[in-house]
């Protein structure tokens, strides 16, 4: 167990390591207006080591943050338009024959850089999103018979427009749970928006942003972020709102399970112990409290939460059935 001063010296640790996140966000807020709360998800994936996924209409600025991002971070940043006639070797790279040399070389990929940004991710069919699997969870691809490790920091962020809108194919289940945060966007308010106008009119949304921040330092980040102090009772609390999406009757939420085909996977749980630790790390603290959890819970459970046909008849979301759980289960 960690004592007080353990936990006192690693708070103090954290807040002298973490300004550079204050440095970030002023950096990207040049150019992006009212979208704090995109890119505060954006720097949780990237602490965490997680992927991000992106929903909302177009417009948004959803690209626009991720690439702003990408150049606050002196990184190599790729951006992949997924499109219906893309072909898994159009990401990863491909075998190509040499007739000279009478040999295959290989030549990689867009996939092979630190920021990865997937743009309209549901324009391709799962074929093609499938491409990614093995890059998003074991940080390598393989072409051929070769297998490459892929330079860290690595992170996909991708965007997608909401399923319902025609030419989309929904992302295979598989993929999603790999996404640490599912993030949906939401229009700007009318001050932000006459911003908005204003800057696009001067031309400063195309303004480029210097580096703030280099890899190591994102590296380093990321082990203070997993160095951060989390109590038994809050990794109690964690488990207990994952394991009541999976067991309603057996939590007190009998009224959700006909509502909820399955629940969140191990990795919800790892993933929402995680988004909390880079959380407390954004707000400068070195252990985590209750509310860490409660204010990452929404981005990480949407998208690893089944909803039945009954729930979908009476129009409700797997938003509705996480602030459900979040109000039931008890906070340490």
């Amino acid at each position: 167990m960690q004592t007080s001063i353990d936990i006192e010296a690693l708070n103090q640790q954290i807040y002298a390591n973490s300004a550079f996140v204050d440095t970030i966000k002023e950096s990207t807020s040049q150019v992006i207006v009212g979208q704090e709360y995109m890119i505060e998800r954006l720097l949780l994936g990237l602490l965490a080591k997680g992927h991000v996924l992106l929903e909302g209409l177009p417009g948004l600025a959803k690209t626009l943050s991720i690439k702003t991002l990408a150049s606050s971070v002196n990184a190599k940043f790729s951006r992949i338009q997924f499109t219906p006639d893309l072909l898994p070797a159009d990401i990863v790279g491909t075998m190509i024959y040499n007739p000279s040399k009478n040999e295959f070389s290989i030549k990689k990929g867009p996939i092979f850089a630190n920021f990865i940004l997937a743009d309209e991710i549901n324009r391709a069919p799962a074929k093609v999103q499938s491409a990614l699997l093995e890059a998003m969870q074991e940080r390598q691809v393989t072409i051929g018979k070769e297998s490459f490790k892929l330079e860290e920091p690595f992170l996909v962020l991708a965007t997608q427009n909401p399923i319902e809108q025609e030419g989309t194919y929904p992302l295979p289940e598989a993929q999603v749970d790999r996404f640490m945060l599912k993030v949906k966007i939401d229009y700007p308010n009318k001050d932000d928006e006459r911003q908005i106008i204003r800057k696009t009119l001067l031309g400063e949304t195309m303004q480029k942003i210097d580096a703030v921040v280099d890899p190591k330092t994102i590296i380093k980040a990321r082990e203070l972020v997993r160095s951060i102090y989390m109590d038994e009772k809050i990794e109690s609390y964690i488990l207990d709102i994952v394991f009541a999406t999976r067991d309603p009757k057996g939590n007190g939420l009998s009224s959700l399970a006909p509502l909820i085909t399955y629940g969140g996977s191990p990795r919800a749980s790892i993933n929402l112990a995680l988004a909390s630790k880079a959380y407390a790390f954004l707000n400068r603290r070195g252990y985590v409290i209750p509310e860490d959890v409660r204010s990452v819970c929404m981005d990480v459970m949407r998208h690893r939460i089944g909803i039945s046909y009954e729930a979908e008849a009476e129009n409700i979301t797997q938003e509705d059935i996480v602030t459900q759980v979040l109000n039931t289960v008890v906070v340490p």
